[in-house]
């Protein structure tokens, strides 16, 4: 089947391409990019980014501007995937936990014909993200959310011992190991599917310490060879 892979650039919805792509042709991307950092729907940290994820894939990317206000972003979503009827079957996803964001989306494929694949959907996260780093993901952690994470994390790349840190922090304290209530939001900087390696030359936190959360904002970059 000819897929378009909804992408924000980080781990779940990469990942779920990644996957999907294993049976299926991935033919179109489509970014999100959401004015409001608190969207419900949309990752918001880098979003600039999956431009060059995209390119680094080959695959072309649909490109969608959003308000990000609840509910009324889903007719920005709708209309960026009935722009690709007739050149898709379906629309893969990073869902894995939200039941908010896969129902809507599931809704909008079925309006139009499409097929709405998950492949993360309830997947065990700790063992999701070990198979992750296991196929070459290369992935580093640009905004959180939730104490006790702490200006420490931006930036910070998943390993094997930031996977035990984060299985620790769900029995201690309640954190998702992937982030799926807003505690952490990611940034893949190189995967299989893509032909060079994504290289952070500069980035800027952005950390308030009052409200306990912040983001790792990426200025420059380079591309390198694997």
């Amino acid at each position: 089947m000819r897929l378009a892979a909804l992408v924000s650039g980080g781990k779940d919805s990469i990942y779920a391409a990644y996957l999907a792509s294993k049976e299926h042709e991935i033919t179109h991307l489509i970014s999100m990019v959401s004015e409001n950092p608190a969207s419900y729907m949309f990752h918001f940290p880098n979003i600039h980014l999956v431009k060059t994820q995209a390119a680094l894939m080959g695959v072309p990317l649909t490109e969608k501007h959003t308000k990000g206000i609840k509910e009324e972003e889903l007719d920005d979503l709708e209309e960026a995937i009935a722009s690709l009827k007739g050149e898709i079957d379906g629309v893969v996803t990073g869902a894995l936990a939200s039941s908010y964001q896969k129902v809507r989306i599931d809704s909008i494929c079925k309006r139009h014909d499409l097929l709405s694949i998950a492949p993360l959907w309830h997947r065990d996260p700790v063992e999701y993200l070990r198979a992750a780093l296991a196929d070459g993901f290369e992935i580093i952690y640009v905004a959180v959310a939730a104490p006790p994470l702490d200006e420490k994390w931006l930036g910070r790349k998943l390993d094997e011992k930031t996977i035990d840190e984060l299985v620790q922090l769900n029995l201690r304290h309640g954190i998702h190991p992937g982030g799926e209530g807003g505690e952490l939001d990611s940034l893949v900087l190189d995967c299989p599917m893509f032909i060079r390696k994504i290289k952070v030359v500069h980035a800027e936190n952005n950390w308030n310490e009052k409200e306990r959360n912040g983001t790792y904002d990426i200025k420059e970059i380079e591309l390198v060879d694997k």
